[in-house]
């Protein structure tokens, strides 16, 4: 579903050149559940743009679904993003003056899709979050962990085939945290790929794998364990030399 090879990025001003990520490697599967933790300015914000095609790299390859991005213009990675990827975030993000349906209906008239498809589209994505009866609500009516469920059903009804979620209980207690994670493994185990950057290690660790950046390069946990466990000595070496 995702491949980064080598993948990295610069931000440069006339004085200073600041290296985001440092020759990424990230490979994803079709239906795997990755969890992306690390420190704050560890690189994890820069990854989940460039993932999300919100932003370009400045070396490296990305293949998305079988399709290389690198080079798109924008137009391209608008339409790609479009159809393939949904997003959900802290914030929410919701638009205040309008109701779930609306809020929801936003993303698929950027598609041209009719409006009989549209509805159908939102009222399942609603009925699948537990949201259906509050379809005519507006976010201020709703609890934290019912905007949070109405910006996943947001995310869900465009069908994406890849979901980036980006601290999606950062603003919930620990019972909605749970609540909401518990949707994500449903909509998971239904065939969407999600990968979800999170600060908290007891949701990171319900994920299929734990990917840590740090200075902008990512380490597979669950592979650095596997090769510890089949050779204690190398990992006795690594504790010992640090």
């Amino acid at each position: 579903m995702l491949d980064m090879r080598q993948v990295s990025k610069v931000y440069r001003t006339e004085l200073v050149e600041t290296h985001a990520l440092r020759s990424l490697d990230l490979h994803v599967k079709e239906g795997e559940f990755v969890a992306v933790t690390g420190p704050s300015g560890s690189g994890k914000t820069t990854f989940l743009n460039i993932a999300g095609l919100l932003e370009t790299f400045t070396d490296g390859e990305f293949m998305l679904d079988g399709e290389n991005v690198k080079g798109l213009s924008d137009n391209q990675r608008s339409k790609l993003r479009n159809q393939k990827i949904g997003f959900i975030f802290q914030s929410f993000n919701l638009i205040p003056d309008l109701n779930l349906f609306d809020n929801c209906d936003v993303p698929l008239r950027y598609r041209g899709m009719p409006a009989g498809e549209r509805r159908l589209r939102i009222e399942d994505a609603l009925g699948m979050v537990g949201l259906g009866s509050r379809i005519k609500h507006y976010p201020a009516e709703l609890s934290g962990g019912q905007q949070q469920r109405a910006a996943i059903a947001r995310a869900l009804a465009g069908s994406p085939r890849l979901l980036l979620a980006d601290e999606p209980t950062g603003n919930l207690d620990s019972q909605m945290a749970r609540s909401v994670m518990e949707l994500l493994e449903d909509i998971n185990s239904q065939g969407a790929t999600i990968i979800m950057v999170t600060h908290d290690p007891e949701l990171a660790a319900r994920a299929h794998r734990n990917v840590h950046i740090v200075d902008g390069m990512a380490t597979d946990l669950a592979r650095e364990r596997s090769l510890a466990s089949e050779d204690p000595g190398a990992e006795a070496a690594t504790a010992h030399s640090a």
